[in-house]
């Protein structure tokens, strides 16, 4: 009974924007012509959204994190909106969590040490005494578990009479989101998943003493409870927290930049959730990090094909961004790859003619473009998108002249993801002769084949009569210089030195051309 109540209610909160939206396809609803409405009433709309996601409690806030990160079925008026969804609702939804601690930690904890810190959408923050030190509890809502499963089902029932409205494109995402949603929200409700991967990402930054990842204690640590050092520290985002730590905010929106990156692509487990509750910088200048819950590890294979999607677009590699999007599994590998590459290209021209470009407006605009394509974002993606939005975000608000996009080119630099331009250059030149060897190297034999046939008169060539012409003198010149220039390539291979007499005969011959 209580499941359809949930039901009813959430569809009767709903049905307003709904049918809204439905009267933008049929004036009627059933009939009529669609209509065309400003980007104030839209804007009006996902306000209105937005709030009924945070009316409608813990599971519906998830949502709309998530879908502010799914470009392919929500607009970009509504991602922006849901983008400001944070994790604050009412205190009494899904329990008293201080009962867990009784229940659990009663005999270990001294109650009366236990003070509230700050609330979320699916726990509370506590500090307590132990052993002598301060710590901090992460602690589940008790009755919290019931209610997302509840409103789960709920949800799993409607996406099959949202899809009913949504055109082919959407239905497509659509069909993936619901399992990608329950994987996501289920793992945020493991605490002892999120203790591991507390764990592992302190071990793995633990050689970069501006970052602080709170020890956990294991022995306190349960499926309700993450218990951890207490590290104190100001939101990221106040405006005296880094002058009064001695901070540069650019310095500071490299770091958290870099540490992100750092984390996806070179260690493989990462946090997936920096909003400016989830950052704070301590009184020496550190860069704290809380709550895991939202989190995910990616196999070697993920990681090789996430770096190679951001090598890609810092590249501006239209070949090798559709081959990262097939195998991320974003694109079908099906797809019509000429009508994709069109589509790309055309993206990067558009990007490369404005005066600013962002991470959120590549994925805007990429995802925009291909709206076209059937076309799906996993989990794993969906949460990078998320970090690279919302992280994109907070370093703007530090430093509004920040270049996300240049911070991350450097980092994969430094890393060896991609190379300088001199080197990519090189790489180039190298990749393109090692493909023509093999062409050049049978070139002799098929000269020595073709004077043959012209000696034995076995080879007639026959031209149609045209109209005299002035040939280019330098013509003759700039065919020899290209020639030794190919040489001397050829002969780096072998030696140097008659590399290297190739490349002056080409010089020379190249100066004859300039001269004619």
């Amino acid at each position: 009974m209580r499941f359809y109540y949930r039901y009813l209610q959430v569809l009767v909160r709903f049905l307003p924007i709904a049918i809204a939206l439905l009267r933008d396809r049929r004036r009627f609803l059933l009939f009529g012509p669609s209509r065309s409405v400003p980007e104030s009433v839209h804007r009006t709309r996902a306000d209105r959204l937005t709030q009924t996601m945070l009316d409608l409690g813990p599971a519906f806030i998830k949502v709309g994190q998530v879908l502010s990160t799914r470009p392919d079925i929500v607009p970009p008026t509504y991602v922006e909106s849901l983008s400001s969804l944070q994790d604050e609702v009412p205190e009494e939804t899904g329990g008293d969590p201080f009962t867990v601690v009784e229940a659990e930690l009663g005999d270990t904890l001294d109650l009366e040490t236990v003070t509230p810190l700050a609330g979320g959408s699916l726990a509370y923050v506590y500090t307590a005494a132990y052993e002598g030190e301060e710590i901090a509890l992460k602690v589940r809502r008790p009755d919290l578990a019931a209610m997302i499963e509840r409103d789960l089902r709920v949800i799993r029932r409607l996406i099959p009479l949202i899809a009913l409205f949504a055109d082919e494109r959407q239905r497509y995402s659509l069909e993936n989101v619901a399992n990608d949603f329950e994987e996501i929200i289920r793992d945020e409700l493991d605490f002892e998943r999120e203790a591991a991967v507390m764990d592992e990402i302190g071990t793995n930054l633990a050689d970069d003493n501006r970052v602080v990842v709170p020890e956990t204690y294991p022995s306190l640590c349960s499926e309700r409870i993450v218990a951890m050092e207490y590290v104190e520290g100001t939101k990221i985002t106040d405006s005296n927290a880094l002058e009064g730590a001695g901070v540069d905010e650019t310095e500071m929106a490299t770091l958290i930049t870099r540490t992100y990156l750092r984390m996806g692509l070179v260690d493989g487990v990462f946090h997936a959730d920096p909003h400016p509750g989830n950052l704070a910088v301590t009184d020496a200048g550190r860069l704290v990090i809380y709550d895991y819950g939202m989190s995910q590890r990616l196999t070697e294979q993920e990681q090789a094909d996430i770096t190679a999607l951001y090598r890609t677009l810092v590249r501006r590699d239209v070949d090798g961004l559709v081959d990262a999007l097939i195998a991320l599994e974003v694109l079908d590998a099906t797809v019509d790859r000429v009508a994709v590459r069109r589509v790309l290209e055309l993206v990067i021209e558009t990007l490369e003619g404005r005066s600013e470009i962002t991470w959120r407006a590549i994925i805007t605009e990429l995802f925009t473009m291909l709206h076209d394509f059937p076309f799906r974002i996993p989990p794993n993606v969906m949460l990078l998108v998320r970090v690279g939005s919302v992280g994109e975000g907070i370093c703007r608000s530090l430093d509004p002249e920040f270049d996300f996009l240049a911070t991350t080119r450097s980092f994969l630099i430094d890393h060896g993801f991609i190379e300088s331009e001199l080197e990519a250059l090189f790489t180039d030149i190298r990749d393109d002769v090692r493909r023509s060897a093999p062409v050049v190297a049978g070139l002799p034999a098929r000269v020595d084949t073709v004077f043959g046939q012209l000696e034995r008169g076995e080879l007639v060539v026959r031209t149609d009569p045209v109209e005299s012409t002035t040939l280019d003198p330098g013509l003759g010149y700039a065919i020899l210089s290209s020639a030794f220039v190919l040489t001397a390539a050829l002969l780096s291979f072998q030696n140097v030195l008659y590399a290297a007499l190739a490349l002056v005969v080409a010089v020379v011959f190249f100066l004859f051309y300039v001269r004619a």
